[in-house]
C-alpha cells in the first residue's frame, strides 16, 4: 500500500497586454539572463555510506537530504500487489514532496491566474497542518482524495477480493492468469506522455482525460456489476475474457491515476504540494482497503451472520454484484459533478510525446541503469510463492475468509506504524543496506509462511492459537516487504536526475512494478505442476470410478461429486516456495548482493551520464 507522471498546464495568454510596458520587458529581460547564470552544481560523497547530496547554486544554496524518506503514501500500500511511485513529472520534488523555490516560480509563472501585479513568493513556507490551508487548497484536497479513492475501489476488487473469490472455482494457474489483469498499473509509463500531450483546450488537459475515463468505468462497472455472479461461475470456462474485463477496468484506472497526479500539481499550491502525495495516500489506500479487506469481510455470509444477523442467510451483506453497481453510479455522479461544476486553469502549453521516449531509451542505456534494471527484475522471485500463494493455500486449507480479513484488517495499523519508522531509518542507514537487510527478513519470512501453512490443524478447526500463529506471520511479511519497498523508493529519489525526474523516477517505478507482477503467473502455476494428488472412491459412493488426478480445482470438485476423496500426495505450495527461496539465496550473494553495494557506492554523477540534448 502508490506511488505517477505529473505535467503541469500553465499559461498566461490573459496577461498579454503587461508585456507591452517597456519596463516590464526589462525586468523580464533582466531576470531570464540572471536565471541562465545560475547553474546547478551537485557536490556528493562517493562514499558507499554516504546517504547525503549536497545542491547549490551561485548566489544561494540550499541543501537537501538525499536519503529521502518516502511520503506517508509509500508507507500505506504494502498490502497491495502494485508498489506505488512517488510522483513524477517535469518538476521533481525534494525529499520532504515539495517543490523547489525554482521549481515554486515556474508553476506559478505556468499558472492562469499568475498576474505581475502580485507580489508572489516562491520561498513561501509549507502549512503546518490540513486546516492551516487556505479553503481553495484545502477544498482541492479533498477533491483529489475523492478521485484517489474512486481510483482505488475497483483496484482493491482486481488485485484482492476478486482472486480470493476464485480460489473455490479455480486452480492456481488459472488464477495465475487473472493476475495478468493487474499489469495495466505495472505499466503506465508506456502510455503516460500521450496523457500528457493529447488533450483538448475546451475540456481542459487533466478533465479532458479524467471525465471520459471515469465515465468508461462507471459503465464497466454497472455492466460488471449485471454480469458478476455469472462470470464468476462461469470464470474456469471464460477465465481469459474475464481477465480481459478486468485488465480494460484496470487499465481505465492506470489512465485515470496518471491524469489525476498531473492535475494534483496545478490544483495544490505550489508550497503545499507535499499534500498531493498525502491525498494519493488517503484516498488510494482507503479505497483498496474498502474494496479488499472490508469487502471481503461483508461480502462473507459467516461473518454476516455472526455479527449483523439473527437469522443466518447463505450470503453477505455485500455482493459483488450489487458493490459494483452502487460504486458504478457513484462514480456517474462524481463524475458529472466534476464535469459541470469544477473549473480547470486553461492553458495553452503542448509537450513532445517522443521527447519524453527519447529520454528514457538515452536513461536505460546507462549501463549501471541496466543492471539496476536487471536487479529489480530478479530480486522479487525468491518471496513471489508466498507473496502469491500463502493467503490462497491457507483458504484452500480450509482457513475461512472472515479470519483473513480478521487478519489484514489488524495487520493495517501495524503496516502505516511499522511504514514510518522504516521511513525513518532511512535518514540514518543507506537505502541499498536497508533494503537488503529487508531483502534477507522477506525471505526469512517466506520460511516462516512455509512452517505456518505446514502446521495448519488437521482437523480444519482454527483455533485462537493458530490465528495468531498467522497474525504474526503475516505482520513479519508486511513488516519487511515494508522497509524493503520504502528503502528502494529512498534510493529512488536520491539518484534520480532532477532536470528530468518525473522521467526517471517513473522509470526506475516501473521497472520494480514489473519485478513484483512479471513472475508471479509462472510462480502460480508451478504450484500445479508440482502437486500431485490422487481421488479414489470411497466405500459410500454410488458410482465406481478409477482412480485420477485431482491436482486441479475443477478436478476436485468432480472428485466430491462422485463421492471419493482427493489425498494430495505432494503439495505443490512447498516445492515452489522452497525452490523460490533458493533462487533468492543463490541471486542474492551471487548477484544482488555485489550489486546493490557498488550502485549504491557510485557517486550520483555516474546516474547522470547521458546526453541530454
Amino acid at each position: 500500500m502508490s506511488a505517477s507522471p505529473l505535467i503541469h498546464p500553465a499559461s498566461i495568454a490573459d496577461h498579454h497586454n503587461s508585456f507591452n510596458d517597456p519596463d516590464v520587458e526589462l525586468q523580464l529581460l533582466r531576470a531570464s539572463e540572471q536565471a541562465d547564470d545560475q547553474d546547478i552544481v551537485y557536490d556528493t560523497d562517493d562514499s558507499a555510506d554516504s546517504g547525503s547530496m549536497t545542491r547549490s547554486r551561485r548566489g544561494g544554496a540550499a541543501a537537501t537530504n538525499g536519503s529521502v524518506s518516502t511520503s506517508k503514501r509509500d508507507k500505506a500500500t504494502m498490502n497491495s500487489s502494485v508498489e506505488f511511485r512517488r510522483k513524477p513529472g517535469h518538476h521533481s520534488l525534494d525529499s520532504n514532496g515539495a517543490a523547489s523555490s525554482e521549481q515554486q516560480a515556474e508553476l506559478l509563472l505556468e499558472r492562469e491566474s499568475f498576474t505581475l501585479d502580485d507580489d508572489h513568493d516562491a520561498n513561501k513556507p509549507a502549512s503546518a497542518s490540513l486546516m492551516a490551508l487556505s479553503p481553495k487548497d484545502r477544498h482541492n484536497f479533498f477533491l483529489l482524495v475523492l478521485l484517489y479513492f474512486l481510483q482505488g475501489v475497483p483496484m482493491g476488487l482486481a488485485m484482492g477480493s476478486v482472486p480470493f473469490l476464485l480460489k473455490s472455482n479455480l486452480s492456481y494457474g488459472e488464477i495465475g492468469v487473472f493476475t495478468l489483469a493487474s499489469y495495466p498499473y505495472s505499466m503506465k509509463l508506456l502510455w503516460s506522455p500521450i496523457v500528457d500531450a493529447i488533450w483538448t483546450p475546451k475540456m481542459g488537459r487533466r478533465k479532458s482525460w479524467i471525465v471520459p475515463v471515469q465515465t468508461a468505468s462507471a459503465v464497466m462497472l454497472l455492466w460488471l456489476g449485471g454480469q458478476a455472479q455469472k462470470l464468476m461461475e462461469e470464470a474456469n470456462r471464460e477465465l481469459y475474457f474475464f481477465t480481459w474485463v478486468f485488465f480494460c477496468l484496470v487499465m481505465l484506472c492506470a489512465t485515470q491515476d496518471i491524469a489525476v497526479d498531473g492535475w494534483a500539481l496545478t490544483l495544490i499550491s505550489p508550497e503545499n504540494l507535499s499534500y498531493a502525495s498525502t491525498a494519493q495516500t488517503v484516498g488510494l489506500t482507503a479505497g483498496q482497503f474498502l474494496s479488499s479487506t472490508v469487502f471481503l469481510a461483508f461480502s462473507s455470509k459467516d461473518f454476516s451472520n455472526r455479527w449483523f444477523r439473527k437469522e443466518p442467510l447463505e450470503v453477505g451483506l455485500w455482493t459483488l454484484g450489487g458493490y459494483m453497481q452502487f460504486w458504478g453510479l457513484a462514480y456517474l455522479v462524481v463524475t458529472i459533478g466534476l464535469a459541470v461544476f469544477k473549473r480547470e486553469e486553461k492553458t495553452n502549453n503542448r509537450d513532445g510525446i517522443f521527447s519524453v521516449y527519447q529520454t528514457m531509451w538515452k536513461v536505460l542505456k546507462l549501463k549501471h541503469i541496466q543492471s539496476f534494471v536487471i536487479l529489480h527484475l530478479i530480486s522479487k522471485i525468491g518471496f513471489q510463492a508466498n507473496d502469491a500463494v500463502t493467503n490462497l493455500k491457507l483458504l484452500d486449507k480450509g482457513f475461512s475468509k472472515e479470519d483473513m480479513a480478521l487478519t489484514v484488517l489488524i495487520d493495517f495499523p501495524f503496516e502505516i506504524t511499522l511504514g514510518y519508522y522504516a521511513g525513518k531509518w532511512c535518514a540514518y542507514f543507506p537505502p541499498m543496506q536497508l533494503w537488503m537487510w529487508g531483502f534477507m527478513g522477506r525471505l526469512l519470512a517466506a520460511v516462516l509462511a512455509q512452517v505456518t501453512v505446514s502446521i495448519f490443524p488437521a482437523d480444519r478447526v482454527v483455533g485462537s492459537w493458530y490465528l495468531l500463529v498467522v497474525i504474526a506471520e503475516h505482520i513479519f511479511s508486511t513488516f519487511t516487504m515494508t522497509v524493503m519497498f520504502v528503502a528502494i523508493s529512498a534510493f529512488h529519489a536520491k539518484i534520480s536526475d532532477p532536470e528530468i525526474g518525473g522521467t526517471y523516477m517513473t522509470l526506475l517505478a516501473t521497472v520494480s512494478n514489473l519485478g513484483g507482477t512479471l513472475p508471479r503467473i509462472f510462480v502460480l502455476k508451478l504450484v500445479d505442476v508440482f502437486t500431485q494428488a490422487t481421488c479414489t472412491p470411497n466405500s459410500t459412493a454410488t458410482t465406481p470410478f478409477d482412480p485420477f488426478s485431482c491436482a486441479l480445482e475443477q478436478d476436485k470438485h468432480i472428485c466430491t461429486d462422485l463421492g471419493g476423496t482427493c489425498n494430495v500426495e505432494r503439495d505443490g505450495y512447498y516445492v515452489t516456495n522452497v525452490l523460490c527461496i533458493i533462487i533468492g539465496v543463490v541471486t542474492f550473494w551471487a548477484y544482488i548482493k555485489p550489486v546493490a553495494t557498488r550502485l549504491s557506492a557510485l557517486p550520483l554523477r555516474s546516474w547522470r551520464e547521458y546526453d541530454r540534448t
